[in-house]
């Protein structure tokens, strides 16, 4: 499905924060992106939940005005995926950032793309830890200098589309947050994805950059040609990193495997509008409670 961007309804109210990232940054392409396609979609507001976890990006969920949650470091996807088993008509959405998903979090990512519960998950790639100082991270390039490698990263990086379609996701994507048309057809087609999806959006640090600012991206990227790509093509495509790398979906399963859900009837459904007055809520809250 091909989603032009003249769709765009423009009914997503504004967030009432704004943001205080820093000029330039490319977290704003990102918010541009996943508010578009939530326009795109029609989604309403009050049916998604977008979930953060720790660093500059993880502030995302501020700046829209659905619900929204900041988890821990490395852990916003088991919380979006309890989430999504307690109530599953929500569109749950996971926004954090390289060094949260791939590095404290990367346990967590590789048993979510296997279980393929139905969320969609957009990583804000910009290589190192922003929050913290610029430190190196496990995507960060060759030669990148940080106050963890003062001599230059030595290691060549993860490429965790690579590591994500390994474990059995369904819906491997990679946008750019100076494209944020292209991003947010990504993200659109993520959500409307039966199961995991995971869309990698690079996503240079201004600040923190050094090597990776948007400069060196010139001429690098590309847009992979659309559709489903046979097995040893999507695995060509999402291990591709280097003097070219690939953007679009890289990887599309033609048959998604069954989606995770809860067994029994959803929590949501026993604790209709969480009303204190309700007997049941009381007495779930009861049996939380320590004597």
């Amino acid at each position: 499905m091909t989603i032009a961007t003249d769709q765009r309804i423009n009914t997503l109210p504004p967030g009432d924060v704004p943001p205080t990232w820093c000029p330039g940054c490319g977290n704003f392409g990102v918010l541009a992106a996943l508010r578009q396609a939530i326009e795109l979609l029609g989604l309403p507001p009050h049916e998604v939940v977008v979930v953060s976890g720790i660093g500059c990006g993880s502030k995302l969920p501020d700046y829209l005005p659905t619900y929204g949650m900041l988890s821990i470091h490395g852990r916003p996807l088991p919380i979006a995926t309890g989430i999504k088993l307690a109530n599953p008509r929500l569109t749950v959405i996971v926004v954090d950032g390289d060094g949260d998903a791939y590095q404290i979090g990367a346990g967590h990512l590789v048993h979510t793309a296997h279980r393929n519960p139905d969320i969609t998950h957009i990583v804000q790639n910009n290589q190192l830890f922003g929050l913290t100082g610029g430190q190196s991270s496990i995507t960060s390039d060759v030669g990148f200098k940080s106050g963890t490698t003062p001599q230059g990263a030595s290691h060549a990086p993860m490429v965790p589309t690579a590591l994500t379609f390994t474990a059995g996701a369904g819906f491997v994507a990679r946008g750019i947050a100076n494209d944020p048309a292209l991003l947010a057809g990504l993200i659109a087609r993520g959500i409307q994805y039966p199961g995991y999806a995971h869309i990698d959006a690079l996503q240079p640090c201004v600040s923190f950059g050094g090597l990776n600012s948007f400069d060196p991206y010139s001429g690098r990227t590309y847009v992979a040609s659309d559709g489903a790509h046979d097995y040893a093509r999507s695995r060509e495509l999402v291990g591709e990193w280097g003097e070219r790398v690939p953007l679009g979906v890289l990887h599309l399963d033609p048959a998604p495997r069954p989606v995770a859900t809860g067994t029994g009837t959803p929590a949501a459904e026993g604790t209709a509008h969480h009303d204190p007055a309700d007997p049941r809520y009381r007495a779930l809250l009861e049996g939380f409670r320590v004597t």
